[in-house]
């Protein structure tokens, strides 16, 4: 089977903007949270979390390690980042308390309801606060993108 290639390069797709595919992760966690919502069997319930918790894991450690050190730095910010990374933090102690778990009930749906409330409430501050002032700076988002992008391929396949 062979690859089509893109107009730029034969081998590299177009980097895609830091903040558009940050938008796309919270886009798709959305949608899964949504998918639990209607999910009723245990184990459609156990494989959704599973990939909430890998898309929020990864993602919060591609903005931790290359997104927001670039935004804190280029905004000289002392409240944005740091209010996100301890948002972060919580969102990790939820992500334990449900992955690799089996769905037992009210409490497990509760955590999980919890986690998607949570999670909202972080990307509407991401998306509001932080991106639209992280794109007035000098920053290169879509070299940004570029580095975000290898990065979490790399934690996808350590994953895998």
């Amino acid at each position: 089977m062979t690859s089509t290639p893109t107009k730029t390069s034969p081998t590299r797709a177009v980097a895609q903007e830091a903040t558009a595919m940050l938008r796309a992760d919270h886009k798709r966690v959305a949608e899964l949270f949504a998918q639990y919502e209607k999910a009723r069997s245990a184990a459609k319930k156990k494989e959704l979390v599973s990939k909430i918790c890998t898309e929020l894991s990864v993602h919060a450690q591609v903005e931790e390690e290359i997104f927001y050190p670039a935004v804190k730095q280029a905004l000289k910010d002392k409240e944005l980042v740091p209010e996100a990374t301890v948002e972060h933090a919580t969102l990790k102690d939820l992500i334990a308390q449900v992955k690799d778990v089996e769905p037992d009930g009210e409490m497990f749906d509760a955590k999980v309801k919890v986690m998607s409330e949570y999670v909202q409430h972080h990307v509407k501050e991401e998306q509001t606060e932080m991106f639209p002032k992280a794109k007035k700076t000098k920053l290169d988002m879509r070299e940004l993108g570029a580095q975000m992008a290898m990065r979490k391929t790399e934690l996808l396949a350590a994953m895998a």
